[in-house]
């Protein structure tokens, strides 16, 4: 991913826009994905990241970003547009990107466990389709990458915190505790004894 470009003020304009999709996202506990698509200077489609939330594969960002934008132009093809997307494209979004006929796609983040806009494969420009995606790649990447940290970082806490409050939930009740600790001295080894096998 290109990291000494300059961008233009349109597309750092309407990155910021994608960014606040996938704001959306994050407050509905969603990974924090967002696009928009643009055309003439028009925001035309906007998405973003509902798969948990909708109970489908399909509610990535950029496919109802799409499936927006389809609608406003009345027309399954997106010639003339550019959808820019916080995280590069999945294989499906990728391929639907493809299928769309889209002109260019400008990606903030690059996703090195999916990505299909280059880190991966690269579906949108594969010379064997009949259509090729121009594509820009590290806009507000700093800025992209720290919405989804912010989301994964919660994400570990939220979920250390339930494990912990399900070990206290199963714990014995301090009534029953000097059993417990009876147990626990019996098995224990002996303090002068190695301990070393036990660190």
């Amino acid at each position: 991913m290109a990291t000494d470009t300059v961008y233009s003020r349109e597309d750092i304009k309407y990155m910021k826009a994608a960014l606040k999709q996938a704001e959306k996202a994050l407050a509905i506990g969603e990974v924090p994905i967002g696009a928009v698509i643009v055309e003439n200077g028009r925001i035309i489609g906007r998405g973003y990241n509902r798969r948990n939330t909708d109970h489908t594969t399909l509610a990535h960002a950029e496919i109802t970003a799409i499936r927006k934008a389809n609608k406003k132009v009345g027309d399954w093809r997106l010639e003339g547009c550019t959808l820019y997307v916080t995280l590069e494209p999945c294989q499906m979004c990728a391929g639907a990107l493809v299928q769309s006929r889209i002109d260019r796609v400008v990606i903030g983040a690059p996703s090195y466990k999916s990505g299909c806009g280059g880190t991966l494969l690269n579906i949108l420009q594969n010379e064997e389709f009949n259509h090729q995606v121009e594509m820009e790649t590290g806009v507000m990447q700093e800025e992209c990458t720290a919405i989804l940290q912010r989301f994964f970082k919660e994400l570990r806490h939220r979920n250390k915190m339930r494990k912990k409050a399900a070990a206290q939930a199963t714990a014995p009740d301090a009534a029953d505790a000097p059993l417990y600790e009876d147990a626990a001295q019996a098995t224990a080894p002996d303090a002068s004894s190695d301990q070393s096998s036990f660190d």
